[in-house]
């Protein structure tokens, strides 16, 4: 692995991305994807015109007037203004090997992101996450942003976003809403799974496994670093996982509902057992899928490596509930990835007519 040496500043700004880290040629989203979002993306990506309609239901006019809004609202980062955080997206795109999206900084106290957009991602940062983060962890937040965009979340997010409104709109009637909600539930879990995926993105992009923990760690307690402990959190970790007894688990998934964001002492602990399976150290040193190759992956075999990641996170657990359920997602996997193999053979099967 051959790492090119770092440029010496001299204090001016340069725009020259960093070369001091490893960077990812091709990079197929499918390297870093959790394999529960993976699964779902690969599934959805092989359906002719899937992508098509959900970027016209999303609306043309409703992303371009969410970009004036921004434009005209906030600050957007480039060599003259916010300097480092531009330096930092100009990295992550050259590390990840995508274009570059903009990103704006917007004034709101509460500490967040969010990539935005489908035809022309970009990210929006909040002042509370741009004064809570240092350098190092920032950059593991922007690689995490650009990390959606790679993924194409947001178009498959649209999707969530008017099922739960029309799920609203029908709450008056008994059956269609609960069939909806169903569904929505589905995507939620969904959009936690593709939070993680962002997290290893992240991970990727800054290639500091320290400053990665000490910005969800933050996200939960605040920028007092000094009175937390990274062991400690893990513990809480376990202690959440593990519950009590089985109303513990009940709680824990009641409180899923309406949430697309895992917990942040979950969001750590996957971060961390990902880190130390050695499929981030297999990606640094440059065995990953190519985007190239994404015509090629069996959506079969992805839904399979989704249930089988299920399976294997509920046999880790010590949660009473979950124990009492694992039997129930036996063969789960295969009946999935057959189902998704008839639909797209029929999706792609050209027209018996004679016809041209």
């Amino acid at each position: 692995m051959c790492i090119v040496n770092t440029p010496v500043y001299d204090g001016r700004m340069t725009t020259e991305p960093d070369r001091s880290r490893v960077r990812f040629p091709d990079l197929s989203s499918r390297a870093y994807e959790h394999p529960a979002d993976r699964g779902a993306l690969v599934a959805m990506r092989s359906l002719r015109g899937f992508d098509t309609l959900l970027r016209k239901m999303s609306g043309l006019f409703n992303e371009r007037s969410l970009r004036l809004h921004y434009l005209s609202s906030a600050v957007r980062v480039g060599e003259t203004q916010f300097r480092d955080v531009y330096q930092d997206v100009v990295d992550a795109a050259h590390i990840l090997d995508v274009e570059r999206p903009e990103l704006y900084v917007v004034q709101d106290p509460q500490p967040r992101a969010m990539a935005i957009g489908t035809d022309k991602p970009f990210i929006v940062v909040t002042t509370g996450l741009f004064d809570l983060l240092d350098a190092e962890e920032r950059r593991f937040a922007v690689g995490h942003e650009v990390g959606h965009i790679l993924s194409g979340h947001a178009v498959y997010r649209t999707l969530l976003l008017m099922l739960t409104r029309l799920a609203l709109r029908v709450a008056w009637i008994p059956l269609g809403y609960v069939g909806l909600r169903a569904i929505v539930f589905a995507l939620e879990e969904w959009q936690r799974k593709s939070e993680l995926s962002a997290d290893r993105a992240g991970l990727l992009s800054s290639q500091d496994p320290d400053a990665a923990k000490r910005s969800l760690m933050k996200m939960a307690g605040g920028s007092r670093l000094a009175e937390m402990d990274i062991d400690a959190f893990l513990q809480q970790a376990r202690e959440y996982d593990a519950g009590e007894d089985a109303r513990d688990g009940v709680i824990k998934l009641m409180s899923l509902m309406g949430r697309t964001h895992p917990q942040a002492v979950v969001r750590l602990a996957e971060l961390d057992r990902w880190a130390a399976s050695g499929e981030y150290s297999r990606i640094l040193a440059g065995d990953y899928p190519r985007r190239s190759g994404d015509r090629d992956a069996s959506i079969s075999q992805e839904v399979r490596n989704a249930a089988k990641s299920y399976q294997e996170s509920w046999s880790r657990t010590s949660d009473p509930l979950i124990s009492s359920l694992r039997d129930i997602v036996n063969g789960v996997g295969d009946a999935g990835g057959k189902l998704f193999d008839n639909i797209t053979n029929r999706m792609r099967r050209p027209n018996d007519g004679g016809g041209e």
